[in-house]
């Protein structure tokens, strides 16, 4: 038996996009189908900015769950204050 050189295995690695958690219900989901939110001094913000991010999905039940679980705050590792405005992002008013 002839010797071939070392074996390879087809290479099955597709090209993987970035995977977040909702900071209200805990689905997995790809960054760009969740709502991010950052911190700006303090309050929360939405959209891409410095630091650390949160994100939710796009339904006004989970940021509210996030509200109320804190879960801004312990995402972003500092209390943020959070505007209930924000919620006109999941309601288009």
């Amino acid at each position: 038996m002839a010797w071939n050189g070392p074996t390879t295995m087809p290479n099955t690695h597709q090209a993987s996009r970035p995977t977040r958690t909702c900071a209200g219900c805990g689905r997995k989901g790809a960054q760009g189908e969740l709502e991010r939110f950052h911190q700006e001094a303090g309050e929360l913000a939405p959209g891409a900015g410095p630091g650390r991010g949160a994100y939710t999905c796009r339904r006004l039940q989970c940021f509210e769950r996030a509200v109320a679980r804190r879960a801004f705050s312990r995402i972003l590792r500092r209390i943020v204050r959070v505007d209930p405005s924000l919620s006109r992002l999941y309601t288009g008013h």
